[in-house]
């Protein structure tokens, strides 16, 4: 790990984590919130590194410490990892039986290659892929195990658990006593995307944080330095990631889906543009049969991104909207068809859609009224 400079984004959240460590009052438990992607881990690891830096100065980790070390390579022996997990290619047995430092070498691997790995990238890097892994009880016992013992450093001693969502009712109630009164210098950080389906029981028991999705400048910027984005690309992937660091890789792996995207909007747009209902909906079947939710929720990221383009051209403001240069005949096309309220109105409706599809509405259902609302809005 780094510094907290060396993260983008969220000063107020890095002010107070270093201030925490600073006045001496680190919370015994905290829930950081984030969008997937965002950064919370590197943000709770380098929490810790800073509460651990035996030279710490200025809201700064040294870097230079045993204990920075340790850190860098995720090999600090009071820091412990959490997340769900079940049986697969690369661990196998049964699930029930399995304890996380069982996968530590490939979750290692994928933190420190991409620390704004997806919730959906975490599976494929422990083998078990298209399998819903979970936090249970054998992990529970593993945990109140290590927290049995003295800390090896002398220092805070972690537990970061990576979606506390996943933890089953019987695994929570274990630990829910080490949570609400761990013993001295003791620390646990649970890291969701999901507030409200993490157990109230354990919710309650943590100070909440909210770690805020970037700018599509500061996204920008980290696929460019810290990936080694060209400037196009990161910018385009920025546009399309609603301040996720994690979703812009992604964009940048699958150029070809985004192809698929700005041709399934134009379509879409062009057709209510002229008013043919008929075609409009045959588009919007067509989105809905996009692979997954992840991608329909994509294609209304990118929608909205369009449609806020459309917007500032309306407004005469093309010098600061994000256009690129082959996009730009149509966008301006639409800009100059359709009325001043419509990409407002639109920018709520695939607002709207996405939360549906994250409920896991008919995706025909949301696209059918996506289309009907944005036909009556044109």
């Amino acid at each position: 790990m780094g510094r907290f400079a060396d993260i983008p984004g969220n000063g107020n959240v890095k002010k107070a984590l270093a201030g925490m460590v600073d006045s001496g009052r680190i919370p015994h438990a905290i829930l950081m919130y984030e969008n997937d992607g965002c950064g919370a881990l590197m943000l709770a690891q380098t929490f810790m590194q800073y509460a651990n830096c035996t030279d710490r100065h200025d809201g700064e980790p040294c870097g230079k410490c045993p204990s920075c070390n340790q850190f860098s390579k995720m090999i600090y022996p009071d820091l412990h990892y959490t997340f769900p997990i079940t049986t697969g290619t690369k661990v196998s047995g049964e699930a029930k039986n399995l304890v996380c430092d069982m996968f530590a070498p490939y979750w290692r691997e994928l933190v420190l290659g991409n620390p704004y790995f997806l919730e959906s990238e975490l599976s494929s890097a422990l083998g078990f892929e298209k399998k819903s892994g979970q936090i249970l009880v054998a992990e529970g016992h593993d945990i109140l195990k290590k927290l049995s013992m003295s800390a090896v450093s002398g220092g805070y001693r972690a537990i970061i658990m990576y979606l506390p969502e996943s933890m089953n009712t019987q695994t929570a109630n274990m630990l829910l006593k080490a949570i609400e009164e761990p013993s001295e210098n003791t620390v646990f950080i649970l890291i969701t995307h999901s507030p409200e389906s993490v157990l109230p029981t354990i919710s309650s028991r943590c100070q909440g944080v909210r770690v805020l999705p970037l700018s599509k400048e500061e996204v920008s910027a980290e696929l460019q330095g810290r990936f080694g984005a060209a400037v196009e690309d990161a910018d385009m992937a920025a546009s399309l990631s609603g301040g996720s660091v994690g979703l812009a890789l992604r964009e940048l792996s699958e150029k070809e889906d985004v192809s698929v995207m700005k041709d399934l909007l134009r379509d879409l747009l062009y057709n209510l543009v002229r008013k043919d209902l008929k075609a409009s909906l045959e588009t919007g079947e067509a989105i809905a049969s996009l692979e997954s939710r992840e991608k329909q929720k994509l294609f209304c990221n990118f929608a909205a991104e369009a449609l806020r383009n459309i917007f500032l051209l309306q407004q005469g403001l093309e010098s600061i909207a994000a256009v690129s240069a082959s996009d730009a005949p149509w966008i301006r096309e639409i800009a100059g068809s359709c009325s001043k309220s419509f990409s407002r109105k639109a920018l709520d409706i695939f607002s709207k859609a996405s939360m549906l599809i994250d409920r896991n509405v008919s995706q025909k259902m949301v696209f059918a009224n996506v289309v009907d609302r944005l036909y009556m809005s044109i």
